[in-house]
């Protein structure tokens, strides 16, 4: 199967790709994942390097990337926020020129989205957005995969987010939004996502017949939702509101409750980790809802699309 063609030279918000994009996107994931599944070599990126640098530490995102651009047969190296002077000295233009010399593709997972656009203009080589706290293209990609695994027709799928307005919730409207999907959001009032982001997701759902609803009510949100998708309440960076924050999202825990105005053959999502007992009840995330472990699973193989789309031109 041939790596799937994209036009832009860079992933900064899944607004950089159309909804054909990623389409393609998801059928070679699950080529990749299939492959590896039956120990097929899958060298697609044979001896190409990635630098990933990581100013917000991750489980996940490290082990997914550099397991993933080890299978495609490629290294990767791990550059934390010691080890290149981001803002302290070296611009961050001058840091893209120089990586840009001795590698095939950086993964930048920060805090600033304007940090990851400087890095993109001034880079000659891919430059993959791991998170930033305005967006979470890959993960976002790797959760409506995670759909599209039970169910391609995306239009006919409605999504329940539920808990903070966060560069999660960001990246999940814009993804639905491509995808003529429906997605429903309930945050609290104070927390809601992004004026900007909403507009942008309206315009795009104009022409893909997507449907975005953006509440402050649990209920609302969840009535006949196919997927109830929660993350935590107090990102990275905020430990100093977890306490205020846990007591104004008292009432956004996914629960029983919850599930029971959901559709009847619903599926939990969360892009973890998870505070058990906050977002979401324990006895929930373990029900035969949950298809959690399975999302995490596929930020590998959709990681790896990702990459070869990329890195593979």
């Amino acid at each position: 199967m041939a790596i799937p063609k994209i036009k832009t030279d860079d992933l900064l918000s899944v607004t950089d790709l159309s909804r054909d994009e990623i389409t393609a996107i998801f059928e070679f994931s699950a080529k990749l994942k299939s492959m590896l599944k039956k120990g097929r070599p899958h060298r697609y990126l044979k001896n190409q390097t990635l630098a990933m640098i990581f100013e917000k530490s991750s489980t996940r995102t490290r082990v997914s990337f550099e397991t993933g651009i080890y299978q495609l047969g490629g290294n990767g190296i791990f550059l934390s926020g010691n080890d290149i002077q981001l803002g302290r000295g070296e611009t961050m233009a001058d840091t893209a020129r120089t990586l840009s010399r001795y590698v095939d593709g950086i993964m930048i997972r920060t805090f600033s989205q304007k940090m990851v656009e400087e890095l993109a203009v001034n880079a000659t080589v891919p430059v993959i957005n791991g998170l930033t706290d305005m967006h979470h293209p890959c993960q976002a990609l790797t959760d409506y995969f995670t759909i599209y695994e039970r169910r391609k027709d995306l239009a006919r799928v409605k999504m329940a987010y539920i808990g903070d307005g966060n560069n999660m919730a960001h990246s999940l409207i814009l993804t639905a939004a491509i995808l003529g999907s429906h997605i429903a959001v309930a945050t609290p009032k104070k927390y809601a996502p992004d004026n900007h982001v909403i507009e942008e997701a309206y315009k795009i759902s104009a022409a893909s017949g997507a449907k975005i609803h953006i509440t402050t009510d649990i209920k609302d949100a969840a009535k006949d939702a196919d997927y109830i998708y929660t993350d935590v309440w107090a990102s990275m960076g905020m430990e100093k509101e977890a306490e205020k924050r846990k007591k104004d999202f008292a009432k956004y825990t996914v629960s029983h409750e919850l599930i029971k105005v959901a559709s009847p053959h619903v599926k939990l999502l969360h892009c973890l980790p998870a505070h058990r007992g906050e977002e979401i009840q324990a006895d929930v995330m373990d029900s035969d809802y949950s298809i959690i472990f399975d999302q995490a699973e596929n930020r590998l193989h959709v990681q790896k699309a990702i990459m070869c789309a990329l890195m593979g031109k």
